[in-house]
């Protein structure tokens, strides 16, 4: 039996609650640094977030991701 493909998930499908916040700090200029102490988390973790959501949405850098959720607001 062969499965048919599916269309890819919308990307906001995939990111997580905190990815989703974590995006639109950074997308408004928020520094990792003022990202983790605005929502207790560590720098790192703010960081790895960062990278993970950046795959996901198809981007390197936060001008990117910043363009990628305005899009995916509009879908």
């Amino acid at each position: 039996m062969r499965h048919a493909r599916t269309a890819p998930r919308p990307a906001t499908a995939v990111l997580t609650p905190q990815q989703r916040q974590i995006a639109t700090l950074a997308a408004a200029g928020l520094t990792n640094k003022l990202i983790a102490e605005r929502l207790a988390l560590s720098p790192r973790t703010v960081s790895t977030h960062l990278y993970q959501l950046f795959h996901k949405v198809g981007v390197t850098s936060r001008a990117g991701l910043r363009d990628a959720l305005e899009r995916l607001d509009q879908q």
